[in-house]
């Protein structure tokens, strides 16, 4: 996606197209996520990673850091127990 195309704010709420519910299943999810992956690697391929990011008003970074997050949030977040404790308490571990 290019930045022209991105949102000028974010819609509320923030995480609304990632809550998961009953009808759900796994391979949707799965599918999801590598459709997001293969997305943001061409992205990635084709811009400068020391320019700075669009959206000033959520964080003023590059994007090398967003990358190093996009590692970071995965891996913190990965693992089935942690899955199912976040689900059912709403709290994340750093």
């Amino acid at each position: 996606m290019s930045p022209e195309k991105w949102p000028a704010v974010m819609p509320e709420p923030r995480d609304a197209d990632m809550m998961v519910n009953e009808s759900d299943a796994v391979d949707h999810w799965v599918a999801y996520y590598r459709e997001q992956i293969k997305e943001s690697r061409a992205i990635v391929a084709a811009i400068d990673l020391d320019i700075p990011c669009a959206r000033k008003d959520i964080i003023e970074c590059n994007v090398r850091y967003v990358l190093l997050h996009m590692i970071e949030e995965p891996a913190r977040h990965g693992g089935p127990a942690d899955i199912i404790r976040e689900t059912r308490d709403g709290t994340r571990q750093s």
